[in-house]
């Protein structure tokens, strides 16, 4: 078997001692029963779901198994030296229990960890009993051997499959792929709309207004005067019209300064008192900054129109080559991602990155809105 090009039986875990197998096997033993009630108790609720009354208990049984289940993919990954990762299949924002029970019943993960759980109980504790009994006798020489058979077979089933990985990673992709798409076709919109109401009709106001004042400048200097005095007032809105539209598209504070400036700038402008915190050993790419440059926008833009808060705050750093985004407020609480406050279109700008959002928001606050997203520094500093 090989887990991304490399084979299981040779993997970076080195077999431990005989004492620690004794004391790892004497561990796993005792928390053997617990699992076998776990099984037990989701099967019969699960079979007993047409009872309403049991769904919650359907919910709080997979969800104790899944920690059973991540303990045991702990202690997996120390044994082997390769990760075990957790494939569950992420919930939906805001999701209803019907769509959540759905999402649970449909996910293979969930059946796959009853059947470990099964296969825990039977030929996990004979191993683990093996080595218990070895551990007295021939456990310097047997026992590592037979835990890490042990831990092998906890891998194979609750590791998932490289053709469950690749599945998922191409329905994540295809989803990001349409969310990029339509921010991209919405952004293009809302260029298209800011040019035609704005730009665009001032110059044509001024175009009139030169054409009216080349039909005058003969018969009546006056008239030509303050058509000339309007159609200078227009030029300068329209400039200012199309430097507010190139700011919204890539700020030149963000150019020139970097995410750092940029977003102390943002907290300078916001109306609500916003203390900004930022840790950045470098830049980012230019997609990278202005994606998260916008985000921050629209959070403070949602703090400003729905918080009621006294304050507010802004944390960045920068750890293990993702992004982290920290935007909170001490307001009333109570915002959703489903409510139209602008931050599903944050988590689809977000997500063109691979970027997580999650919103924290208890009625009668605080909100904490956390982001993060992958890249790479450029070394060194941004100077203003």
């Amino acid at each position: 078997m090989r887990i991304a090009g490399q084979n299981v039986m040779e993997l970076n875990g080195k077999e431990p001692g005989a004492i620690r197998s004794f004391i790892w096997a004497l561990w796993l033993t005792i928390l053997m029963p617990f699992g076998l009630v776990l099984f037990i108790l989701t099967t019969v609720f699960a079979s007993m779901i047409w009872a309403w009354m049991f769904i919650p208990l359907v919910f709080v049984c997979v969800g104790l198994t899944r920690k059973y289940a991540n303990l045991h993919r702990s202690w997996t990954t120390r044994v082997m030296g390769i990760e075990t990762p957790r494939p569950y299949r992420p919930m939906p924002a805001g999701a209803t229990w019907l769509v959540r029970l759905r999402v649970i019943a449909t996910d293979p993960a969930t059946w796959r960890d009853l059947a470990w759980l099964l296969v825990n109980y039977s030929l996990g504790f004979a191993l683990r009993l093996t080595v218990l009994i070895m551990s007295v006798f021939l456990g310097w020489l047997v026992s590592p051997y037979l835990l890490r058979a042990h831990a092998l077979l906890n891998f194979w089933l609750l590791a998932p499959a490289r053709s469950t990985q690749l599945a998922s990673r191409v329905e994540q992709l295809a989803t990001s792929r349409a969310d990029t798409v339509d921010a991209h076709a919405t952004e293009l919109r809302r260029v298209e709309r800011d040019l035609h109401d704005g730009a665009q009709a001032r110059l044509v106001a001024l175009g009139m207004s030169l054409g009216l004042a080349e039909d005058a400048v003969d018969r009546d200097p006056e008239s030509v005067r303050a058509l000339l005095a309007e159609a200078r007032e227009t030029s300068g809105q329209a400039l200012v019209e199309l430097r507010d539209l190139v700011r919204g598209i890539h700020p030149p504070v963000l150019a020139d300064r970097g995410l750092d400036g940029a977003i102390q700038a943002l907290g300078l402008a916001c109306p609500v008192p916003t203390e900004v915190e930022i840790d950045l050993p470098g830049r980012a790419t230019a997609p990278v900054e202005s994606a998260a440059y916008f985000a921050v926008s629209e959070a403070l833009a949602n703090v400003m129109k729905h918080s009621q808060a006294d304050k507010a705050w802004v944390r960045v750093h920068y750890a293990d080559g993702r992004l982290f985004i920290l935007v909170g407020d001490d307001g009333v609480g109570g915002a959703s991602i489903d409510r139209g406050s602008g931050i599903r279109g944050l988590e689809r700008r977000l997500s063109a990155f691979d970027g997580t959002v999650f919103l924290s928001s208890p009625s009668g606050g605080p909100t904490v809105l956390s982001m993060d997203l992958p890249c790479e520094l450029k070394v060194g500093k941004v100077t203003s």
